[in-house]
Protein backbone atom coordinates (compact mmCIF):
# COMPACT_ATOMS: atom_id res chain seq x y z
CA UNK A 1 0.00 0.00 0.00
CA UNK A 2 1.14 3.42 -0.97
CA UNK A 3 0.43 5.50 2.05
CA UNK A 4 -0.43 9.38 2.14
CA UNK A 5 0.26 11.42 4.65
CA UNK A 6 -2.71 12.86 6.76
CA UNK A 7 -2.54 16.46 5.28
CA UNK A 8 -3.23 15.45 1.90
CA UNK A 9 -5.04 17.54 -0.76
CA UNK A 10 -8.32 15.59 -0.34
CA UNK A 11 -8.55 16.04 3.59
CA UNK A 12 -9.24 20.02 3.95
CA UNK A 13 -7.45 21.73 6.98
CA UNK A 14 -5.99 17.86 7.32
CA UNK A 15 -9.08 16.40 8.54
CA UNK A 16 -10.40 13.98 6.66
CA UNK A 17 -13.93 14.34 7.42
CA UNK A 18 -15.69 11.12 7.82
CA UNK A 19 -18.55 11.83 9.90
CA UNK A 20 -19.92 15.27 7.68
CA UNK A 21 -18.49 17.51 10.17
CA UNK A 22 -14.76 19.33 9.99
CA UNK A 23 -15.35 20.79 13.96
CA UNK A 24 -14.95 17.30 16.04
CA UNK A 25 -14.34 17.21 19.37
CA UNK A 26 -10.40 15.78 20.03
CA UNK A 27 -9.56 13.10 21.98
CA UNK A 28 -6.14 14.23 22.39
CA UNK A 29 -4.75 17.04 24.11
CA UNK A 30 -4.55 19.83 26.54
CA UNK A 31 -8.47 19.22 27.32
CA UNK A 32 -8.40 15.36 26.93
CA UNK A 33 -5.60 15.44 29.00
CA UNK A 34 -7.05 16.92 32.02
CA UNK A 35 -11.15 16.01 31.70
CA UNK A 36 -11.58 13.25 29.88
CA UNK A 37 -14.87 12.46 31.79
CA UNK A 38 -16.24 16.12 31.76
CA UNK A 39 -15.39 15.34 27.37
CA UNK A 40 -17.16 12.11 27.82
CA UNK A 41 -20.52 13.59 29.54
CA UNK A 42 -20.23 16.88 26.98
CA UNK A 43 -20.25 13.58 24.01
CA UNK A 44 -23.39 12.09 25.37
CA UNK A 45 -25.51 15.12 25.82
CA UNK A 46 -24.75 16.10 22.48
CA UNK A 47 -24.68 13.32 20.37
CA UNK A 48 -26.14 10.32 22.48
CA UNK A 49 -24.42 6.83 22.97
CA UNK A 50 -22.56 7.18 20.19
CA UNK A 51 -19.79 10.16 19.08
CA UNK A 52 -17.80 11.00 15.97
CA UNK A 53 -14.71 11.50 17.37
CA UNK A 54 -10.76 12.74 16.68
CA UNK A 55 -8.18 10.45 17.19
CA UNK A 56 -4.39 11.74 17.32
CA UNK A 57 -3.64 13.28 13.28
CA UNK A 58 -7.10 14.08 13.22
CA UNK A 59 -8.20 10.57 12.35
CA UNK A 60 -11.89 10.16 12.39
CA UNK A 61 -13.51 7.22 14.67
CA UNK A 62 -16.78 7.01 16.31
CA UNK A 63 -16.40 6.98 20.47
CA UNK A 64 -19.26 4.09 22.02
CA UNK A 65 -20.33 5.81 25.21
CA UNK A 66 -23.38 3.97 26.06
CA UNK A 67 -22.98 0.50 28.32
CA UNK A 68 -25.30 -1.68 26.21
CA UNK A 69 -24.20 -0.47 22.30
CA UNK A 70 -20.58 -1.30 24.16
CA UNK A 71 -21.87 -4.86 24.83
CA UNK A 72 -23.26 -4.82 21.61
CA UNK A 73 -19.95 -3.85 19.66
CA UNK A 74 -17.84 -6.06 21.91
CA UNK A 75 -20.16 -9.05 21.57
CA UNK A 76 -20.68 -9.45 18.02
CA UNK A 77 -17.07 -9.62 15.90
CA UNK A 78 -19.09 -10.68 13.02
CA UNK A 79 -20.83 -7.14 12.38
CA UNK A 80 -17.97 -4.90 14.57
CA UNK A 81 -14.61 -7.41 13.33
CA UNK A 82 -11.34 -6.67 15.16
CA UNK A 83 -9.19 -6.70 11.84
CA UNK A 84 -7.92 -3.48 11.17
CA UNK A 85 -7.30 -4.48 7.55
CA UNK A 86 -10.55 -3.70 6.08
CA UNK A 87 -9.99 0.07 8.21
CA UNK A 88 -10.96 2.40 5.18
CA UNK A 89 -8.94 5.15 6.58
CA UNK A 90 -6.07 2.68 6.50
CA UNK A 91 -7.06 1.17 3.12
CA UNK A 92 -7.52 4.85 1.38
CA UNK A 93 -4.17 6.01 2.26
CA UNK A 94 -4.64 8.37 5.17
CA UNK A 95 -3.11 6.56 7.89
CA UNK A 96 0.58 5.59 7.25
CA UNK A 97 2.47 2.40 9.14
CA UNK A 98 4.34 5.34 10.54
CA UNK A 99 1.64 6.90 12.40
CA UNK A 100 1.49 6.82 16.23
CA UNK A 101 -1.70 5.13 16.05
CA UNK A 102 -0.76 1.96 13.97
CA UNK A 103 0.99 0.66 17.86
CA UNK A 104 -2.52 0.66 19.04
CA UNK A 105 -4.75 0.30 16.52
CA UNK A 106 -2.99 -1.40 13.87
CA UNK A 107 -2.71 -5.20 12.17
CA UNK A 108 -0.66 -7.25 13.92
CA UNK A 109 -0.08 -11.18 14.07
CA UNK A 110 -2.28 -11.57 17.46
CA UNK A 111 -5.26 -12.87 18.78
CA UNK A 112 -6.62 -9.46 19.55
CA UNK A 113 -6.54 -8.73 15.71
CA UNK A 114 -7.91 -11.59 13.61
CA UNK A 115 -11.57 -12.89 14.21
CA UNK A 116 -13.47 -16.52 13.59
CA UNK A 117 -10.60 -19.73 13.28
CA UNK A 118 -7.41 -17.53 13.57
CA UNK A 119 -8.56 -15.89 16.85
CA UNK A 120 -9.34 -18.78 18.11
CA UNK A 121 -6.33 -20.95 17.69
CA UNK A 122 -3.92 -17.83 18.51
CA UNK A 123 -5.87 -17.34 21.84
CA UNK A 124 -6.16 -20.98 22.39
CA UNK A 125 -2.28 -20.76 22.89
CA UNK A 126 -2.10 -17.64 25.40
CA UNK A 127 -4.81 -18.99 27.41
CA UNK A 128 -2.86 -22.33 27.74
CA UNK A 129 0.29 -20.30 28.18
CA UNK A 130 -1.13 -17.99 30.58
CA UNK A 131 -2.85 -21.25 32.82
CA UNK A 132 0.88 -22.85 32.29
CA UNK A 133 2.60 -19.62 33.34
CA UNK A 134 -0.01 -18.79 36.11
CA UNK A 135 0.11 -22.64 37.70
CA UNK A 136 3.78 -21.74 38.49
CA UNK A 137 3.52 -19.39 40.99
CA UNK A 138 2.36 -15.58 40.36
CA UNK A 139 1.31 -15.27 43.78
CA UNK A 140 4.75 -16.08 45.14
CA UNK A 141 6.47 -13.86 42.32
CA UNK A 142 4.16 -10.83 43.22
CA UNK A 143 4.98 -11.52 47.02
CA UNK A 144 8.98 -12.04 46.18
CA UNK A 145 8.98 -8.60 44.06
CA UNK A 146 6.32 -6.53 46.51
CA UNK A 147 8.82 -7.32 49.55
CA UNK A 148 11.88 -6.32 47.77
CA UNK A 149 10.22 -2.73 46.65
CA UNK A 150 9.01 -1.97 49.93
CA UNK A 151 12.05 -3.03 50.89
CA UNK A 152 13.60 0.00 49.53
CA UNK A 153 11.71 2.72 50.89
CA UNK A 154 10.48 1.08 54.05
CA UNK A 155 12.88 2.81 56.17
CA UNK A 156 12.41 6.28 54.49
CA UNK A 157 9.25 6.40 56.05
CA UNK A 158 7.86 8.08 52.18
CA UNK A 159 7.26 6.76 49.24
CA UNK A 160 5.60 7.85 45.42
CA UNK A 161 3.44 4.71 45.52
CA UNK A 162 3.10 5.10 41.66
CA UNK A 163 6.61 5.52 41.10
CA UNK A 164 8.32 3.23 43.61
CA UNK A 165 5.41 0.61 43.53
CA UNK A 166 2.61 0.51 41.03
CA UNK A 167 4.57 1.18 38.22
CA UNK A 168 6.97 -1.33 38.89
CA UNK A 169 5.43 -4.22 40.49
CA UNK A 170 3.36 -5.41 37.39
CA UNK A 171 6.57 -5.52 35.05
CA UNK A 172 8.48 -7.23 37.74
CA UNK A 173 6.24 -9.89 37.85
CA UNK A 174 5.57 -9.96 34.11
CA UNK A 175 8.98 -10.79 33.31
CA UNK A 176 9.23 -13.80 35.38
CA UNK A 177 6.16 -15.39 34.15
CA UNK A 178 7.57 -14.70 30.60
CA UNK A 179 10.84 -15.58 31.08
CA UNK A 180 12.77 -12.10 31.08
CA UNK A 181 15.28 -10.84 32.65
CA UNK A 182 14.03 -8.26 35.55
CA UNK A 183 16.49 -5.50 34.33
CA UNK A 184 15.25 -5.55 30.72
CA UNK A 185 11.50 -5.31 32.31
CA UNK A 186 12.10 -1.88 34.28
CA UNK A 187 13.57 -0.74 31.12
CA UNK A 188 10.51 -1.42 29.38
CA UNK A 189 8.11 0.44 31.89
CA UNK A 190 8.77 3.76 29.93
CA UNK A 191 8.35 1.96 26.84
CA UNK A 192 4.43 0.55 27.55
CA UNK A 193 3.84 4.18 28.55
CA UNK A 194 4.84 5.45 25.82
CA UNK A 195 2.95 3.21 23.16
CA UNK A 196 -0.93 3.82 24.78
CA UNK A 197 -0.08 7.62 25.55
CA UNK A 198 0.89 8.43 21.40
CA UNK A 199 2.70 11.19 20.13
CA UNK A 200 5.91 11.11 18.09
CA UNK A 201 7.89 8.29 20.33
CA UNK A 202 5.34 6.05 20.25
CA UNK A 203 6.56 4.04 17.17
CA UNK A 204 10.41 4.00 18.34
CA UNK A 205 9.25 2.39 22.14
CA UNK A 206 7.30 0.03 20.59
CA UNK A 207 10.07 -1.15 18.31
CA UNK A 208 12.48 -1.53 21.35
CA UNK A 209 9.90 -3.79 22.82
CA UNK A 210 9.54 -5.84 19.95
CA UNK A 211 13.78 -6.20 19.87
CA UNK A 212 13.73 -6.87 23.11
CA UNK A 213 10.68 -9.75 22.76
CA UNK A 214 12.33 -10.81 19.76
CA UNK A 215 15.54 -11.92 21.22
CA UNK A 216 13.71 -13.28 23.91
CA UNK A 217 12.17 -15.94 21.63
CA UNK A 218 15.41 -16.64 20.21
CA UNK A 219 16.76 -17.14 23.25
CA UNK A 220 13.90 -19.49 24.30
CA UNK A 221 14.18 -21.82 21.41
CA UNK A 222 17.75 -22.70 21.83
CA UNK A 223 17.11 -22.82 25.85
CA UNK A 224 14.00 -23.90 26.54
CA UNK A 225 12.19 -22.61 30.11
CA UNK A 226 9.23 -22.57 32.36
CA UNK A 227 8.19 -19.51 30.94
CA UNK A 228 4.82 -18.12 29.02
CA UNK A 229 7.65 -17.33 25.70
CA UNK A 230 8.62 -20.87 25.90
CA UNK A 231 4.78 -22.27 26.24
CA UNK A 232 4.05 -20.16 22.87
CA UNK A 233 6.96 -21.51 21.36
CA UNK A 234 6.16 -25.46 22.21
CA UNK A 235 2.32 -25.09 21.89
CA UNK A 236 0.23 -27.29 18.92
CA UNK A 237 -0.48 -24.51 17.52
CA UNK A 238 2.49 -24.11 15.82
CA UNK A 239 3.09 -20.14 16.46
CA UNK A 240 5.91 -18.81 13.58
CA UNK A 241 8.12 -16.12 15.17
CA UNK A 242 6.50 -12.83 14.45
CA UNK A 243 2.68 -14.65 15.90
CA UNK A 244 4.99 -15.35 19.36
CA UNK A 245 6.66 -11.93 19.23
CA UNK A 246 3.56 -10.53 18.67
CA UNK A 247 2.06 -12.27 21.52
CA UNK A 248 4.77 -11.37 24.28
CA UNK A 249 4.44 -8.15 23.53
CA UNK A 250 0.31 -7.92 23.53
CA UNK A 251 0.83 -9.61 26.89
CA UNK A 252 3.66 -7.57 28.50
CA UNK A 253 2.06 -3.95 27.12
CA UNK A 254 -1.67 -4.88 27.66
CA UNK A 255 -0.87 -6.82 31.49
CA UNK A 256 1.11 -3.89 32.63
CA UNK A 257 -0.53 -0.92 31.31
CA UNK A 258 -3.71 -2.26 32.42
CA UNK A 259 -2.34 -3.89 35.95
CA UNK A 260 0.17 -0.65 37.13
CA UNK A 261 -3.15 1.55 36.33
CA UNK A 262 -5.30 -0.54 38.26
CA UNK A 263 -2.64 -0.94 41.66
CA UNK A 264 -2.66 3.08 41.27
CA UNK A 265 -6.22 3.54 41.71
CA UNK A 266 -6.72 1.26 43.94
CA UNK A 267 -4.20 2.60 46.51
CA UNK A 268 -5.40 5.81 45.66
CA UNK A 269 -9.04 4.52 46.82
CA UNK A 270 -8.06 2.96 49.70
CA UNK A 271 -5.51 6.45 51.29
CA UNK A 272 -8.63 8.43 50.65
CA UNK A 273 -10.97 6.49 52.25
CA UNK A 274 -10.60 5.99 56.41
CA UNK A 275 -13.31 3.00 56.69
CA UNK A 276 -11.77 1.28 53.63
CA UNK A 277 -8.37 1.68 54.79
CA UNK A 278 -9.27 0.41 58.39
CA UNK A 279 -11.51 -2.48 56.98
CA UNK A 280 -8.70 -3.60 54.63
CA UNK A 281 -6.19 -3.28 57.43
CA UNK A 282 -8.72 -5.45 60.20
CA UNK A 283 -9.56 -7.77 57.97
CA UNK A 284 -13.48 -6.60 57.38
CA UNK A 285 -13.24 -5.36 54.15
CA UNK A 286 -12.04 -7.90 51.08
CA UNK A 287 -9.48 -6.89 48.71
CA UNK A 288 -11.14 -7.62 45.64
CA UNK A 289 -14.63 -5.72 46.01
CA UNK A 290 -12.07 -2.73 46.23
CA UNK A 291 -11.23 -3.37 43.11
CA UNK A 292 -14.44 -4.10 41.59
CA UNK A 293 -15.41 -0.65 42.67
CA UNK A 294 -12.48 0.65 41.22
CA UNK A 295 -13.37 -1.11 37.64
CA UNK A 296 -16.72 0.26 37.58
CA UNK A 297 -15.46 4.01 38.66
CA UNK A 298 -11.85 4.35 36.45
CA UNK A 299 -11.49 1.28 34.87
CA UNK A 300 -7.40 0.91 34.23
CA UNK A 301 -8.42 1.15 30.19
CA UNK A 302 -10.64 4.26 29.55
CA UNK A 303 -11.03 3.69 26.06
CA UNK A 304 -10.52 0.19 24.25
CA UNK A 305 -8.88 0.58 20.68
CA UNK A 306 -10.64 -0.51 17.94
CA UNK A 307 -13.33 -2.08 16.10
CA UNK A 308 -14.03 -1.90 12.38
CA UNK A 309 -17.59 -1.83 10.79
CA UNK A 310 -17.91 -5.12 8.34
CA UNK A 311 -20.76 -3.74 6.83
CA UNK A 312 -22.92 -0.52 6.72
CA UNK A 313 -24.99 -0.56 9.95
CA UNK A 314 -26.73 1.55 12.05
CA UNK A 315 -25.51 1.86 15.76
CA UNK A 316 -26.85 4.47 18.71
CA UNK A 317 -29.05 6.33 16.04
CA UNK A 318 -25.97 7.24 13.62
CA UNK A 319 -25.20 5.54 10.22
CA UNK A 320 -21.68 3.97 10.62
CA UNK A 321 -20.36 2.83 7.15
CA UNK A 322 -18.29 -0.19 6.48
CA UNK A 323 -14.74 -0.01 7.26
CA UNK A 324 -14.83 2.72 9.99
CA UNK A 325 -13.31 2.77 13.10
CA UNK A 326 -15.23 2.13 16.26
CA UNK A 327 -13.23 2.62 19.93
CA UNK A 328 -14.97 1.85 22.68
CA UNK A 329 -15.60 3.86 25.84
CA UNK A 330 -15.44 1.64 28.29
CA UNK A 331 -15.19 4.10 31.75
CA UNK A 332 -18.45 6.31 29.49
CA UNK A 333 -20.00 2.80 29.33
CA UNK A 334 -19.52 2.21 33.37
CA UNK A 335 -21.22 5.24 33.98
CA UNK A 336 -23.77 5.60 31.59
CA UNK A 337 -26.71 6.66 33.23
CA UNK A 338 -29.43 4.42 31.23
CA UNK A 339 -27.81 1.81 33.38
CA UNK A 340 -26.63 3.32 36.23
CA UNK A 341 -28.62 6.19 37.75
CA UNK A 342 -26.93 7.15 40.42
CA UNK A 343 -22.61 6.36 40.22
CA UNK A 344 -22.46 6.50 44.07
CA UNK A 345 -24.93 3.30 44.39
CA UNK A 346 -22.91 0.56 46.08
CA UNK A 347 -21.54 -1.69 43.51
CA UNK A 348 -19.35 -4.53 45.22
CA UNK A 349 -19.93 -7.81 44.01
CA UNK A 350 -21.04 -6.48 40.60
CA UNK A 351 -19.06 -7.70 38.08
CA UNK A 352 -20.77 -6.78 34.73
CA UNK A 353 -18.33 -3.92 34.39
CA UNK A 354 -16.86 -3.52 30.96
CA UNK A 355 -12.97 -2.83 32.43
CA UNK A 356 -12.28 -6.56 30.71
CA UNK A 357 -13.76 -5.80 27.55
CA UNK A 358 -15.98 -8.35 26.75
CA UNK A 359 -17.09 -11.05 24.09
CA UNK A 360 -14.80 -13.52 22.36
CA UNK A 361 -11.62 -11.17 23.04
CA UNK A 362 -12.23 -10.47 26.84
CA UNK A 363 -8.60 -10.12 28.62
CA UNK A 364 -7.62 -13.57 29.04
CA UNK A 365 -5.17 -12.76 31.85
CA UNK A 366 -7.24 -11.00 34.45
CA UNK A 367 -6.71 -13.40 37.22
CA UNK A 368 -2.78 -12.96 37.09
CA UNK A 369 -3.12 -9.17 36.99
CA UNK A 370 -5.87 -9.09 39.97
CA UNK A 371 -3.62 -11.67 41.90
CA UNK A 372 -0.54 -9.32 42.12
CA UNK A 373 -2.80 -6.33 42.88
CA UNK A 374 -4.40 -8.33 45.88
CA UNK A 375 -0.92 -9.00 47.01
CA UNK A 376 0.66 -5.31 46.06
CA UNK A 377 -1.97 -4.05 48.22
CA UNK A 378 -2.44 -6.29 51.04
CA UNK A 379 1.64 -6.34 51.79
CA UNK A 380 1.68 -2.21 51.11
CA UNK A 381 -0.69 -2.25 53.60
CA UNK A 382 0.91 -4.60 56.88
CA UNK A 383 4.22 -3.50 56.12
CA UNK A 384 3.72 -0.04 56.71
CA UNK A 385 2.58 0.84 59.77
CA UNK A 386 0.68 4.38 59.85
CA UNK A 387 0.42 4.01 55.96
CA UNK A 388 -1.00 7.49 54.83
CA UNK A 389 -1.42 10.44 52.07
CA UNK A 390 1.36 12.90 52.41
CA UNK A 391 -0.46 15.87 50.40
CA UNK A 392 -3.97 16.81 50.41
CA UNK A 393 -6.42 14.40 48.64
CA UNK A 394 -7.26 17.82 46.33
CA UNK A 395 -3.35 18.14 44.75
CA UNK A 396 -3.39 14.00 43.67
CA UNK A 397 -3.82 14.79 39.66
CA UNK A 398 -4.07 12.75 36.85
CA UNK A 399 -3.25 12.87 33.26
CA UNK A 400 -4.87 10.98 30.31
CA UNK A 401 -4.09 9.64 26.77
CA UNK A 402 -6.98 8.65 24.75
CA UNK A 403 -7.15 5.05 25.89
CA UNK A 404 -6.23 5.56 29.96
CA UNK A 405 -6.28 7.74 32.78
CA UNK A 406 -2.81 7.45 34.86
CA UNK A 407 -2.50 8.85 38.71
CA UNK A 408 0.45 10.92 38.42
CA UNK A 409 1.86 10.69 41.61
CA UNK A 410 0.88 9.35 45.15
CA UNK A 411 2.81 10.31 48.05
CA UNK A 412 2.41 8.78 50.99
CA UNK A 413 4.02 8.85 54.47
CA UNK A 414 4.58 5.60 57.36
CA UNK A 415 5.95 4.80 60.48
CA UNK A 416 9.50 3.76 60.51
Amino acid sequence: MNAQPLNGPDTPSGCPVAHGDADLTRLFGAEAATDPVGIYERLRKEHGSVAPVLLEGDVPAWLVLGYRDNRRVLDNPRQFSRDARIWRDWREGRVSETHPLIPMVGWRPDCVSQDGEPHRRLRRAVTDGLLEASGRGVRRHATHFANKLIDAFADTGRADLVADYAEQLPMLVLTRILGLPASDGLRMVESCAQVFKGGEDALEHNDRIIQILGELAERKRAEPGSDFATALLQHPAELDHEEVVSHLRLVLIAAHTTTSNLLARVLQLVLTDSARLSGLVGGQLNISSVVEEVMWDTPPLSVLPGRFAASDLELGGHHIQEGELLILGLAAGNLDPDVRPDSAVDVQGNQSHLAFSSGPHECPGQNIGQSIIEIGVDLLLHRLPGLRLAVPVEELSSTASTWESRLDRLPVEFSV
